[in-house]
């Protein structure tokens, strides 16, 4: 009796334990993470240029789409709780611009307070035409099969002879 309570109480403390370790927070680090020695924030402009950033930094996470002279370094921490939408934490985006000579110019920091929600549109463009039925479509070519195909006169592309051609 007393070693099928025990069972019990294990059973069941077990069962507890899985189910609390289900509500503890994921964290995860995505994109660029800095090294306690080379951090994008003590990069000097006038006296690095692209090749030091470069060696420093390594690659950056994205160029600008238009200035290309920018370089961006990207990094999130994103916590997931069970099932529910991950929710980012903390957000860091060093912005580094060159001048024509590769030297850099200007460091800017962003966080997570300087992003914006942007609200997509989800219209559609119409296009030019009609649109067919699902019997139009199955029917629609009834009647419109190509003659050359039922009298073996098959023309081949590149003019060569093969199967069906007739040579």
């Amino acid at each position: 009796m007393a070693s099928a309570l025990i069972k019990t109480v294990a059973a069941a403390a077990l069962i507890m334990g899985f189910g609390l370790s289900a509500c503890n927070p994921t964290l995860r680090t995505h994109g660029y993470v800095p090294t306690e020695k080379d951090k994008p924030q003590e990069i000097e402009p006038g006296a690095d240029t692209k090749a030091t950033v470069l060696a420093r930094l390594g690659n950056p996470s994205t160029t600008g789409t238009f200035e290309q002279e920018t370089w961006y370094y990207m990094s999130s921490v994103r916590q997931r709780l069970a099932y529910l939408r991950p929710i980012t934490e903390e957000r860091q985006i060093t912005a580094v611009v060159f001048n024509d000579d590769g030297q850099v110019q200007a460091v800017a920091e962003y966080g997570l307070e300087d992003g914006r929600i942007v609200n997509f549109v989800g219209r559609e463009t119409p296009t030019r035409g009609r649109e067919l039925s699902v019997l139009e479509q199955i029917f629609g070519t009834i009647g419109r099969l190509p003659t050359d195909s039922l009298t073996g006169n098959r023309q081949t592309p590149g003019g060569g002879g093969g199967p069906g051609s007739g040579r």
